[in-house]
């Protein structure tokens, strides 16, 4: 096997048992895994998110190399079945996976073939392990629940609890993995992640709680000479918006909830919320209303939670050097742990299920019938419509940004969501013109941005230093210096924006 194809989620501990006898009754076998995770000394593996693995299963051994695949539930992938002499453990060797594409990846990471792989990493775990059919194909259902062994810097030795449930796609269609994904979802609670048990080794290794925020990536580029019709542009969008929402979401479902992972998992639903929105049309049909609505939810949430972060991190600190009283502001770990339960909302995972499978290549759930489906535009009226939308979003924010200072505070909100959109469609739309003049013209939207976001950021300090003055007059002092403020930020930010009417439109001939 060259790839994998696989759903992995976290299992609730509240929910274990009930998952343990839906696979027991399906015939599960269980199975006694331990295995140990190799790389050299100085992670060059783990550098090219390349993974190295000697795993006995019960008396069998196998050695494995993953690495990274197509999309958030595609990873390349090969395994070698060993047969050690005398029932000693194995050594790994990297000419096992010669001929296949894993064998070159590991070329790659590690050019001088005397490179020493150390045990780096462990994991001991009891897999029930069942087969299931589902419409035309098979699909495997894995179930490890264990723990995942290394030794720090300092050689102290940590562990990390795994519980977790793997569908494989053994052989048949992806649509047929996305629903039953989907069916085990919704019944037991499971919740979509993207870290791997190797990933929760190398945290051991490093002393890290939690992973870093994922930023959003540009989109690749179309193979040489191809011209990507609508759906194709609609696919390759959704791939890149969810590879930067699920890591984010994976460590906001664990309660590592720091800043940046939640500013970014907010940017990133704000750039599928705007696919959805501005590509519908390129293949009408494939994208669904009712997805709106648990995206907004959990948006909104981690705003709320942005909101006091702003005030409790930049705005409290800053206004009491300028001599402000202190106010008690909600302690960090509370609105921490309460984001956990928006991200595991079933119905926002089956949002995330779904559009993996699309972003993959499946087939939209409950498509029309083939003879009323309207086809996908093709390549030049999927580029044109494109450089309309683009042209209809510059236009209002040049318009907005020459009235800047006259608009309402709503008005002004507007504008800026614009300013987001037109950016957002823009990295969207880049990779089908002139790369080097979309990476000016969206150079040219970063100051603008900028001044923007710290112009909104203290209407809605303002507002909730207004909520809290009604029982907290220590707060009058932020609503007074706030007030004197916004009126020099608004007119930066007209300034700023006047500068976009000047950039050169790269999706003008």
């Amino acid at each position: 096997m060259s790839t994998e194809v696989e759903y992995k989620f976290l299992v609730p501990r509240a929910r274990l048992a009930d998952v343990e006898a839906a696979l027991q009754a399906q015939g599960a076998e269980r199975i006694e895994m331990r295995a140990h995770y190799y790389d050299t000394e100085d992670g060059r593996l783990a550098a090219a998110r390349i993974g190295l693995r000697l795993r006995q299963e019960n008396a069998r051994w196998v050695q494995t190399v993953k690495g990274p695949g197509r999309g958030p539930i595609e990873r390349l992938e090969h395994e070698v079945e060993l047969r050690p002499e005398d029932g000693a453990a194995p050594l790994p060797r990297i000419e096992r996976h010669e001929g296949s594409p894993a064998f070159a990846l590991l070329r790659s990471a590690l050019p001088d073939p005397a490179a020493a792989l150390l045990s780096v990493q462990g994991t001991q775990m009891t897999r029930l392990r069942s087969l299931q059919a589902q419409g035309a194909s098979r699909i495997e259902l894995a179930l490890d629940v264990g723990e995942v062994t290394a030794r720090d810097a300092q050689g102290r030795a940590r562990s990390a609890p795994v519980c977790e449930l793997e569908l494989e796609l053994v052989e048949g269609r992806l649509e047929d993995l996305r629903d039953l994904a989907l069916r085990w979802a919704q019944r037991h609670g499971l919740v979509l992640s993207t870290i791997t048990k190797a990933e929760r080794g190398l945290r051991l290794l490093k002393g890290q709680e939690a992973g870093e925020a994922v930023k959003a990536q540009p989109i690749a580029c179309p193979d040489a000479g191809a011209a990507p019709d609508g759906t194709a542009i609609q696919r390759a969008v959704v791939a890149n918006c969810l590879a930067q929402i699920l890591p984010n979401a994976s460590e906001v479902a664990q309660g590592n909830a720091g800043v940046a992972v939640v500013h970014q998992l907010r940017v990133g639903l704000r750039r599928l919320r705007t696919a959805l929105r501005m590509l519908d049309a390129l293949h009408p049909g494939h994208f669904r209303d009712e997805w709106q609505a648990p995206l907004t939810a959990v948006f909104r949430a981690l705003g709320d939670r942005r909101d006091e972060e702003l005030l409790r991190t930049r705005l409290q600190p800053q206004l009491e050097a300028a001599g402000a009283p202190a106010l008690a502001l909600a302690a960090a770990d509370d609105d921490a742990a309460a984001l956990a339960p928006h991200v595991a909302d079933p119905a926002f995972q089956a949002v995330l299920i779904t559009l993996i499978a699309f972003g993959s290549g499946a087939t939209p759930q409950e498509a029309p019938a083939a003879s009323a489906e309207p086809a996908a535009l093709g390549a030049a009226d999927a580029r044109a419509l494109l450089a309309r939308r683009l042209s209809a979003l510059h236009k209002k924010v040049r318009t907005g940004g020459r009235h800047f200072t006259a608009l309402s505070p709503r008005a002004q909100h507007r504008v800026r969501k614009q300013l987001k959109r037109l950016r957002y469609l823009a990295e969207f739309a880049a990779p089908l013109f002139e790369r080097k003049a979309a990476r000016r013209y969206l150079r040219g939207l970063t100051p603008a941005q900028d001044t923007l976001g710290v112009y909104n950021d203290h209407q809605v300090a303002l507002a909730l230093y207004r909520q809290r003055a009604a029982e907290d007059p220590r707060a009058l002092f932020a609503v007074g210096w706030l007030s004197a403020t916004l009126p020099r930020e608004a007119a930066e930010c007209r300034k700023a924006l006047g500068r976009i009417r000047k950039a050169d439109r790269f999706w003008k001939s």
